[in-house]
């Protein structure tokens, strides 16, 4: 059953397909005779009668009228052409042999080719699919790479600028750090040399109170390291202070001249020395540094010749003495 529904299937149909272009044929045979027909009956003319008459040079005796003859008939018509008769029609082809059934091994065999033609169909279109899911993962993991990039470039500049910001920071901490210090060793300094000034102003004024109808001695101008003006002692007893003193001047400078430092000492009895104020400055600061640093070293004066040390003492120093 299965075979026949198949051989049935596969057959051409049967139906007439002559009739149409046959008939079309014969409609077209008799308008090509029509339209000769009319063609011939166009074309056709009447024919001309010709009359001519003679004359003579001279003068004859006319002849009597000749009696006219009859017309001629008029020329029968041309008998018109026969149409052709119409082509026969030509017989239709016959039909084409029924194609035999398949077998059922050519069934299978077409089977078999449809089948690979669909497999092979799904195969492509696997391989495409597969091609556009591959170049999705490429297109992906370059994105996410160029976003990867974007990101560590952006945190390496975040860490820059963090660690920028803690340099300066830091930088900002130190320099006010410094100013903070050197503020407090400015004013401690001051505090001290206030302080020093006042135990100085009033050591002045006890010692000038003590004083008061002593004799003031003075000491050579020329000779080096001699009190100009001191409280009692001699001159050789002022040479011995400035050559106590004079060891421990610490001084490399090269300076021009001999310029003359001037400083007032105050000391208890012992000869400790209590303060040590520049008088008068050689011009050279660094030379008046250095004599003043070498009296806070010495610290104690030797005694005089009397067994003690005048309150307030006036020396010079000078650098090549």
């Amino acid at each position: 059953m299965q075979a026949s529904n198949d051989r049935d299937a596969l057959t051409p149909p049967t139906t007439g397909r002559w009739g149409g272009p046959l008939t079309l044929a014969l409609g077209v045979h008799g308008l090509l005779l029509l339209a000769l027909a009319w063609g011939v009956a166009w074309q056709r003319d009447t024919e001309a009668v010709l009359e001519a008459e003679l004359w003579a040079r001279l003068p004859q005796v006319a002849a009597p009228r000749a009696v006219e003859p009859p017309p001629p008939p008029p020329a029968p018509e041309p008998p018109r052409p026969t149409p052709p008769a119409p082509e026969p029609p030509r017989p239709a082809p016959p039909p084409p042999p029924p194609r035999p059934a398949p077998s059922e091994a050519d069934i299978a065999v077409q089977r078999a080719q449809e089948q690979a033609r669909q497999e092979e169909q799904r195969r492509l279109e696997q391989q495409q699919a597969e091609r556009r899911r591959q170049e999705e993962l490429r297109r992906q993991e370059e994105q996410r790479r160029q976003e990867e990039q974007r990101r560590l470039a952006e945190q390496r500049r975040a860490e820059e600028a963090r660690r920028q910001a803690e340099r300066e920071a830091a930088e900002r901490r130190r320099q006010e750090e410094l100013r903070a210090q050197q503020a407090r060793e400015r004013a401690e300094r001051e505090r001290r040399e206030r302080e020093q000034q006042a135990q100085l102003e009033a050591e002045r004024q006890r010692n000038l109170e003590r004083m008061m109808g002593q004799a003031q001695a003075t000491g050579a101008p020329s000779s080096p390291g001699t009190a100009l003006q001191s409280a009692g002692p001699s001159a050789s007893y002022a040479g011995r202070l400035v050559a106590t003193i004079r060891p421990n001047i610490v001084f490399t400078d090269l300076i021009p001249g001999n310029p003359r430092a001037e400083v007032e000492l105050r000391a208890l009895p012992d000869g400790t020395i209590v303060s040590a104020r520049l008088r008068q400055s050689s011009g050279h600061p660094s030379w008046d540094q250095a004599v003043l640093r070498a009296i806070e070293r010495t610290g104690r004066l030797p005694l005089d010749e009397n067994g003690r040390v005048p309150s307030t003492l006036i020396l010079g120093f000078r650098p090549q003495d």
